[in-house]
């Protein structure tokens, strides 16, 4: 079981629905990271920015990009997370994969579904959250909207590790910011944002803002460049915090409908 865990937050622009220019532009900065990392982590939908127009995407793309991330994650020996467009039985979904290096794959269908920009009409939401354990660390991968839902990501679990990956405008940004500090505060688990930058085809400005938060809020990277940030995260910090501060013993008990 590792005592630590090291990621690499993957910020940049991205080329409106056009996958394998995303796909070439995103090897180039993966093969750019020089040091040993465990986990690297895209911004949502990858491959095509946030188009609420999947069918313009051809059906095969999807697969294509699960094969490409298991290929990037053999030869950087780290997981990799993001989101794509997928098509599956007639349905798109804005789905998540994380996909390690032993080839164990996990997915994660988006489930707030985001209504000002009709993603609800357009693609399939979710249901339930996933946990995925990986090198000693239990992992709660969520994707942009999700992050404004606070009872979806209740750490009632004690998972360690809370991921977000996004396409959040600059218009919208403070909340961004606010709101990621506040998942790590409430859950006492590291959370990790990764947003994108650039302009997309619908006229929406990204600054980035990409982050990572301890659990006492902490802030470990930050950045609103075109980067690779990168952040090591101590179990021990989870363990010692945890058992002094003891908040997560106060916490509500609830289910969720779905």
């Amino acid at each position: 079981m590792n005592s630590e865990l090291k990621v690499a937050l993957i910020q940049c622009n991205l080329v409106w629905e056009n996958p394998q220019a995303n796909r070439d532009e995103l090897e180039r900065r993966i093969h750019s990271i020089s040091s040993e990392v465990d986990i690297i982590i895209l911004p949502e939908m990858f491959t095509t920015g946030f188009t609420m127009t999947p069918g313009n995407i051809a059906k095969e793309e999807g697969e294509k990009t699960v094969e490409w991330m298991y290929a990037m994650a053999e030869k950087k020996n780290a997981a990799l997370v993001g989101s794509i467009v997928f098509e599956e039985e007639g349905c798109y979904y804005n789905r998540l994969w994380f996909v390690a290096p032993n080839n164990k794959i996990s997915s994660y269908n988006k489930r707030h579904t985001f209504t000002l920009a009709g993603e609800d009409k357009v693609y399939t939401a979710g249901k339930n959250r996933v946990l995925v354990n990986f090198r000693g660390f239990t992992i709660c991968p969520l994707i942009c909207y999700d992050l404004r839902f606070p009872v979806f990501a209740r750490n009632t679990v004690d998972y360690d590790v809370l991921i977000y990956i996004a396409n959040w405008p600059e218009k919208r940004i403070v909340a961004w910011d606010a709101l990621l500090k506040a998942r790590a505060i409430e859950n006492m688990a590291y959370v990790i944002g990764v947003n994108r930058t650039g302009t997309d085809n619908l006229g929406n400005n990204y600054t980035g803002h990409s982050a990572v938060y301890d659990v006492l809020g902490g802030s470990l990277a930050f950045s609103k460049a075109n980067t690779v940030l990168y952040a090591t995260l101590n179990k021990e910090h989870i363990k010692t915090e945890r058992e002094k501060l003891r908040f997560l013993g106060d916490r509500d008990q609830f289910t969720l409908e779905e």
